[in-house]
């Protein structure tokens, strides 16, 4: 399983083992990750799973595409980092990929 390294919005670091094909932000409601809430179910529908991705794993990841990227504009204290975690899945390719939780209102 691909290790995903987690900082909440608190600044508590996790590394944590994922299964393949789960979300960013299924794997950080699952393991209780302060800042990741995911009020839409992972419906690219709103901001509340906002994440900053660690700068040297942003060019490994899919594109992000315009809806993402509409609701980003509505995200809080948003960075060239900022990814919505319910749109990025989990690959054997990104194992030891950082993400650290935007403060969503935890």
């Amino acid at each position: 399983m691909p290790k995903i390294i987690f900082t909440d919005s608190r600044g508590v670091r996790r590394d944590l083992d994922v299964a393949a094909g789960t979300t960013l932000m299924e794997a950080a409601i699952d393991n209780d990750v302060a800042g990741i809430i995911g009020e839409c179910g992972g419906a690219c529908a709103c901001a509340t799973c906002h994440a900053y991705i660690g700068e040297n794993w942003l060019g490994r990841l899919l594109p992000m595409e315009d809806m993402e990227d509409a609701m980003l504009d509505a995200a809080l204290d948003r960075r060239p980092t900022s990814r919505l975690a319910c749109q990025i899945e989990v690959t054997a390719a990104l194992d030891g990929i950082e993400v650290t939780a935007a403060r969503n209102g935890d």
